[in-house]
């Protein structure tokens, strides 16, 4: 019934009207509420006729729904209700427009990214990737263990790495003595790879390093690790799929080459 009730919402929103929840009990055939509720399912099922709906019924959600993005994602507020919406909305199309909508604020924001500022893994000339990531993030790990298989394979990115320090306690401290670390690179892959050094480097530029990827990270409204920006896509979490797939289209690129 939820599942059907948020797809009616998502094809009102699309369509550019409200959408609305009614408290009261099932009314007679000649109250308008019921019947607009049967014009509404007859049209849910006839613009989505690639989906089988068991149910229907009104949404908890009230009033006009409103488009809105926090840290890098996409939500809708729905102001009458209280209702905070995490939903992705597909047009008729089946095109997804809430994907649609968090792309292109991603691309406003990367103006606040500085590049010489960034902590560079990989080669000049290989398909760049903006990469927001934790030392003690599990899935920041697993993403390094994926870029190393990658590279193996000859599918080389040059990554453009920013910390974010404000998730494990301890995020700060390893990022800092990876930048104080005579072989940056190196210290980088010994951490990301569970290396507990002895002592962790401090130094000024480190720190101040840290401290301006915070910033950055604020600014770009980054709030899970990891983030990557990947021909001006966001890419929230390890999403394998969706780069092996930029990988693909870069070396069909390359090999189209003459």
């Amino acid at each position: 019934m939820r599942r059907a009730a948020e797809l009616l919402a998502a094809s009102l929103l699309i369509a550019g009207t409200s959408a609305f929840a009614q408290d009261a009990p099932v009314a007679p055939a000649t109250d308008p509420l019921p019947a607009a509720a049967a014009d509404a399912q007859r049209q849910l099922r006839q613009t989505f006729t690639n989906l089988s709906f068991e149910d229907f019924g009104p949404a908890p959600v009230k009033g006009p729904i409103y488009q809105a993005a926090a840290g890098g994602r996409i939500i809708y507020f729905a102001p009458e209700s209280g209702h905070l919406l995490f939903a992705a909305v597909y047009d008729k199309n089946g095109l997804n427009v809430t994907a649609m909508a968090q792309d292109a604020s991603a691309r406003k924001r990367l103006d606040v990214i500085d590049p010489t500022q960034a902590l560079v893994i990989g080669p000049a000339g290989a398909p760049k990737v903006i990469e927001f990531t934790d030392p003690d993030c599990p899935y920041c790990q697993a993403l390094e263990r994926f870029w190393a298989v990658k590279a193996a394979e000859g599918k080389v990115v040059q990554r453009l790495i920013y910390f974010v320090s404000g998730i494990h306690p301890e995020a700060a401290a390893k990022a800092e003595h990876i930048l104080c670390s005579p072989d940056k690179v190196a210290a980088f892959k010994a951490v990301y790879a569970g290396a507990r050094p002895a002592e962790l480097l401090k130094c000024a530029a480190g720190a101040d390093k840290v401290t301006k990827d915070a910033l950055t990270v604020k600014k770009m409204g980054v709030s899970g690790t990891p983030t990557l920006f990947v021909d001006g896509k966001l890419i929230s979490g390890f999403q394998q799929a969706e780069l092996e797939a930029f990988l693909e289209q870069k070396q069909g690129n390359a090999d189209a080459r003459p």
